[in-house]
């Protein structure tokens, strides 16, 4: 992993909506370094959907119909519960 794409990711987690950004922008600065590389891709693919269906879904008001990305919504949100 390159130092450009960790600030890549980490830029990209700045959403503008104050529920996504506290629980992307950690991930990405203390988590994403760490994954491998199929899961930075997957992140990566995470930060591509839209705000309302990442907002459903770390609500738990819904599931991606993607299991990876329905894994990585878990480790964020795991990320976040063990911040605590």
């Amino acid at each position: 992993m390159t130092d450009i794409e960790a600030k890549r990711a980490a830029w990209h987690s700045r959403r503008g909506m104050l529920e996504l950004d506290v629980l992307l922008m950690p991930f990405a600065e203390e988590a994403y370094p760490g994954l491998s590389a199929e899961d930075k891709v997957r992140f990566r693919q995470l930060l591509d959907c839209e705000d309302p269906d990442l907002f459903t879904w770390f609500l738990e008001h819904r599931v991606p119909e993607d299991p990876d990305l329905a894994r990585m919504v878990n480790l964020v949100l795991e990320h976040a519960q063990n911040r605590r």
